[in-house]
């Protein structure tokens, strides 16, 4: 029949390209969701943290954002890939370490970033609760931090602000790293504190906040009572 005469296309899939296909969707099924984070607005500390190391669109407070980290490493650009084409949000980080991936979306409408969420977790066949849990590797609160103390963080750190002298700290480290971002986003929101480092990505997540002692102390509660949730969630 004369291809012309059919006003109906169709396209024919061969067997070869059929069982290509169904690779591509074991491959994205077998993605491992380390990481799942949402916040609602991001608090302006953070926002400005998280805008020095930003390679791409910078965030700003009140911005909501959804951190994602999953394994392997290379299959980040796959969920970058989803996410983008699933919703208007904006793509902030993507990281591509040894062994897990990372990115970071932002958008000032919670419900454009939540469906990109959405359409991740059905891609991947797997579900918020399915997010590994924290676990906590060392978290306290350190009282009048000496000058000699504070030089060598302030020294360490050049992205946050800086500790003085006299002021308390709170620090916390977490396995998967993306559970800092929530706990610093609720420290944030909770007290007056000063966010000195946020280290989201590697083996391990590193918060150091610092500010009077009763402060601290209520942003480490707030903090806690976080990744505290995130565990209650977890399946």
């Amino acid at each position: 029949m004369d291809a012309d005469s059919s006003g109906a296309s169709c396209v024919i899939t061969t067997d070869s390209e059929g069982s290509r296909l169904a690779r591509q969707s074991s491959h994205v099924q077998s993605i491992e969701l380390r990481t799942y984070v949402f916040l609602d607005s991001l608090q302006p500390q953070l926002a400005a943290y998280m805008g020095t190391v930003s390679q791409g669109f910078l965030p700003i407070p009140g911005d909501a954002c959804l951190w994602l980290e999953v394994s392997p490493g290379m299959a980040v650009h796959r969920v970058t890939d989803i996410a983008l084409k699933a919703s208007t949000v904006r793509l902030g980080q993507m990281i591509v370490e040894r062994a897990f991936g990372s990115l970071a979306l932002y958008h000032r409408d919670q419900s454009n970033v939540l469906h990109s969420g959405d359409v991740v977790l059905e891609a991947i066949g797997s579900r918020v609760e399915r997010r590994s849990r924290c676990e906590v590797s060392w978290t306290e609160i350190i009282r009048a931090i000496t000058p000699d103390h504070a030089v060598l963080i302030n020294r360490q750190n050049r992205r946050g602000s800086m500790i003085q002298a006299g002021m308390s700290m709170f620090i916390l480290e977490t396995e998967p790293a993306g559970y800092v971002l929530i706990a610093a986003n609720e420290a944030e929101k909770g007290s007056n504190i000063t966010v000195v480092d946020v280290k989201a990505v590697g083996a391990f997540g590193r918060l150091t906040l610092a500010g009077r002692e009763g402060d601290v102390e209520e942003a480490a509660a707030a903090a806690m009572r976080a990744i505290n949730h995130i565990n209650n969630s977890a399946s």
